[in-house]
């Protein structure tokens, strides 16, 4: 048999430096939830161009009005010469496009469509963040309180929340914004149809998030770190709002962006009807609402704003999809 091979002092005393050494180059940092998420959201690349597309449509609309002052732009500025007198349509083809009109003119008006699709755009996010916004704030407390206090509390509210889900929806909006039409709350014009819309939209949308946030509530009022603030004798609003909120981001930022499509295409409903957002103020649903007198004989007057909602839902549905599948941990 071999003799054991012995090491020497300074060998052994050595031996840890080297280890250590080797330890520094490779340090493994860890990650947290967020970047854990971001890194996930990174590799779907159709969620990044939604993403993309989203911040971009933002910034249009955030810049809409500072642009129009810039250059000079009126979305209400009528074009008459440029307007065939016998049929109120646009002279020239393609809804009369050309390089002052990039995406023609409008028909009877001549007004110029690009201007006042970007004028549209600040009035279809305005209504749709608004309505989500109050969507979120109502729904996420009625669910946290609904799913943390059980019992009679739990059954009170989800008895609400099916109460309002029975509503026909349209039809309580039509009537309601068809009565607020004249003025209202010392309001009237645009900022009255503006928030007629976000009451109407958003305070009968919240019991979809209020059931996710009750369900979600559910599994984490049981969690360790619940019971530990229970056991320190922290009162139940600290729990809801402190404890129980925090971890629920997630799953109210993914329905959000979920919900911000779905009311763009309520209030472009609701201004097609004609009792949203009413003329001389631009408005895609608008838009459409007067294109169909004249989608046979000038087709342009209704592709634009119909492309310009169809983008924007598709894009806000894909960020939507893609920030699901990364805040999720169970995803792969």
């Amino acid at each position: 048999m071999t003799a054991p091979i012995e090491t020497t002092g300074a060998a052994a005393e050595a031996q840890p430096e080297a280890v250590l050494e080797g330890a520094g180059k490779g340090q493994i940092e860890g990650r947290s939830l967020g970047q854990i998420a971001w890194t996930r959201f990174k590799k779907d690349k159709v969620a990044v161009a939604g993403g993309v597309i989203v911040v971009l449509l933002i910034l249009l609309a955030i810049l809409s009005r500072p642009l129009q002052a810039v250059f000079g732009l009126d979305p209400n500025a009528f074009h008459q010469d440029l307007i065939t007198p016998d049929t109120s349509l646009p002279k020239g083809s393609w809804g009369g496009m050309s390089a002052e009109h990039p995406l023609g003119v409008d028909p009877k008006f001549g007004r110029d469509i690009a201007t006042r699709i970007l004028e549209g755009s600040w009035v279809s996010l305005v209504v749709a963040f608004g309505a989500t916004i109050l969507s979120n704030v109502i729904g996420a407390i009625m669910g946290v309180v609904a799913g943390y206090y059980g019992g009679r509390v739990d059954s009170i509210i989800s008895r609400l929340m099916d109460t309002f889900l029975a509503f026909p929806l349209l039809l309580f909006a039509i009537a309601i914004s068809a009565t607020l039409q004249g003025g209202a709350f010392g309001l009237n014009g645009l900022p009255l149809h503006l928030s007629v819309l976000i009451f109407v939209i958003g305070f009968f949308n919240w019991p979809y998030l209020g059931r996710i946030v009750r369900g979600q509530t559910l599994a984490l009022r049981e969690r360790e770190f619940v019971d530990a603030s229970r056991g320190m004798g922290a009162k139940a609003p600290y729990i809801l709002f402190r404890e129980l909120m925090p971890n629920l981001v997630g799953p109210i930022i993914v329905y959000s962006t979920l919900l911000i499509p779905t009311n763009i295409l309520f209030e472009a409903s609701l201004s097609f009807l004609g009792v949203g957002i009413q003329p001389p103020q631009a408005s895609w649903g608008g838009m459409l609402r007067e294109a169909v007198t004249y989608y046979k004989v000038d087709p342009q007057y209704m592709i634009v704003p119909g492309l310009a909602i169809f983008v924007t839902v598709l894009a806000f549905n894909l960020l939507g999809d893609g920030l699901r599948d990364a805040l999720d941990p169970r995803s792969r």
